[in-house]
């Protein structure tokens, strides 16, 4: 069986024919501050249309679904952050009209570029935005070592209300199971063996984790929707949808980028014992 699709060509130009509302899910990461040039398709900064495709993605959207955004900022010319991911978060709200669920942060294990006069930066952002006030589907991961788990207090502390005091509350050691909802800082080991065991998937410059794609799959959607990247690169979130009972759809320009795509969703039906049809 197949539950997937890749095609090549320039994201906003491909999903402007698309009708309206017909994508549950979205998780890509885009390029950005020219620290990749993926292998000379970005030159300028201009070249990467970010304002025509986040027109598009908001509308193709289904109202409830979410849009996951993994990006950052490096650092200009004069020693400045660029803001890019600041820009981009705004542009979202004020001029799609998605609202900002959360902002969360996708933490590695190292850093990728040591600076020498700064401290090292290990972390990227991971903006969900939402399309209308209530997302359809939030199936939190619960991996969290509850450290109170079978213990029993009486009056624990709690948080402050919003004046300030202090409220008590009775903890009971049947209260609360083991695992409890992850915060929003994720963290993730990366590089070779890491991010992914698929060797021929480390052709493409910028790959995140596996984990990370799994993760936010599970989260926004459920078994039988459409998940879409738009920029899918070497096919990560391809990969984990198909993996998690979703289908779904990958972008990109790049025809050794779409090719690396459909090795990566080779591996997954493998994996789940199906025979690719072509």
């Amino acid at each position: 069986m197949n539950s997937h699709l890749i095609i090549q060509g320039r994201a906003e130009q491909v999903l402007a024919g698309w009708p309206d509302a017909c994508i549950d899910l979205i998780i890509t990461s885009p390029p950005y501050d020219l620290i990749r040039t993926y292998r000379g398709l970005i030159q300028e900064q201009g070249d990467f249309p970010f304002e025509a495709l986040a027109i598009q993605l908001a509308r193709v959207l289904k109202p409830g679904g979410a849009l996951v955004w993994v990006v950052g900022d490096s650092t200009d010319s004069e020693g400045s952050e660029t803001l890019t991911s600041a820009n981009q978060k705004i542009f979202f709200r004020e001029r799609t009209g998605l609202l900002i669920h959360d902002t969360m942060i996708y933490e590695k294990t190292g850093p990728a570029c040591p600076s020498k006069n700064k401290y090292f930066q290990t972390w990227e952002y991971m903006f969900v935005f939402k399309k209308g006030r209530n997302l359809t589907t939030f199936t939190p991961v619960e991996d969290r070592y509850n450290r109170w788990y079978k213990q029993k207090f009486s009056k624990v502390r709690t948080r402050r209300d919003k004046h300030g005091n202090m409220n008590l509350s009775e903890w009971d050691e049947e209260q609360g199971g083991q695992y409890g909802k992850r915060f929003n800082i994720w963290r993730y080991a990366v590089g070779a063996g890491n991010t992914t065991n698929d060797q021929f998937a480390y052709q493409h410059p910028a790959i995140f984790p596996e984990a990370l794609a799994h993760d936010h799959i599970l989260s926004w959607s459920k078994p039988g929707d459409l998940v879409l990247d738009p920029l899918c690169g070497s096919g990560t979130v391809l990969k984990m949808a198909i993996l998690n009972g979703r289908r779904c759809i990958g972008i990109d320009v790049k025809p050794e980028y779409c090719e690396l795509s459909r090795q990566r969703v080779e591996v997954a039906y493998n994996q789940l014992g199906f025979l690719r049809m072509v």
